[in-house]
């Protein structure tokens, strides 16, 4: 039922000394101090794996049961539920996070008209991406909570002893619709990433800045 997100993640590149133009220079600082402000949403990511996991074990189990089980049932049901309101909870974090580092990011914009013609160019492609990216991280962000939202009706109908197996079957119709969904604009989210991040490495090139990974 529930499977694993890849979240990419902004690559880290570290000036070494003074080189390129002073415009350059100051872009590179709004731009990596917005990877730095992004590291709180890329810690979310292990304990978020950690909850779908035990949220697909005790999935697992549940189906396993039968009717007459059900205050095994419902035990296991709050527990999931237990996890859904975990994630909500890193959702909100992830969000934050990435809101403060998209308001760093913009900074960068006022220095666009300073550029030589070739780092220009290529900055405002970059900028246009990344632009996108914070976009499509908020409908993900969106989708997610959606799909929490449905996975908590599937166990909240799981604990209702009047379950029929038609209700069931489209809930669980219904959760898996809405991860695709999630999944798709995963996707397009992770594309944009690596993107930005190869766009970035171009435009510190086409600035003279001597840069290296951390």
């Amino acid at each position: 039922m529930r499977r694993l997100l890849l979240i990419g993640f902004l690559l880290t590149l570290v000036l070494v000394g003074c080189s390129g133009e002073s415009t350059a220079n100051d872009m590179y600082d709004h731009l990596e101090e917005t990877v730095e402000l992004e590291r709180t949403f890329v810690e979310q990511q292990e304990p978020f794996t950690a909850l779908e996991e035990e949220e697909q074990e005790l999935y697992n189990q549940i189906i396993e049961l039968t009717a007459d089980e059900m205050d095994e049932i419902t035990s296991l049901s709050e527990q999931a539920i237990e996890t859904i309101e975990s994630r909500k909870e890193l959702l909100q974090t992830e969000l934050e996070s990435m809101q403060e580092a998209e308001q760093e990011f913009s900074q960068v914009k006022e220095y666009i008209d300073e550029l030589d013609e070739e780092p220009k160019q290529i900055a405002e492609e970059m900028i246009q991406t990344m632009d996108q990216r914070y976009e499509v991280y908020q409908q993900l962000n969106d989708a997610y909570l959606a799909s929490l939202d449905q996975d908590k009706m599937l166990y909240e109908l799981f604990m209702d002893e009047e379950l029929t197996e038609e209700d069931l079957r489209d809930q669980i119709d219904t959760v898996n619709q809405s991860y695709d969904d999630v999944m798709e604009t995963n996707t397009e989210f992770n594309e944009l990433t690596d993107t930005y991040n190869q766009l970035k490495e171009d435009f510190y090139k086409a600035a003279d800045l001597n840069v290296v990974y951390e």
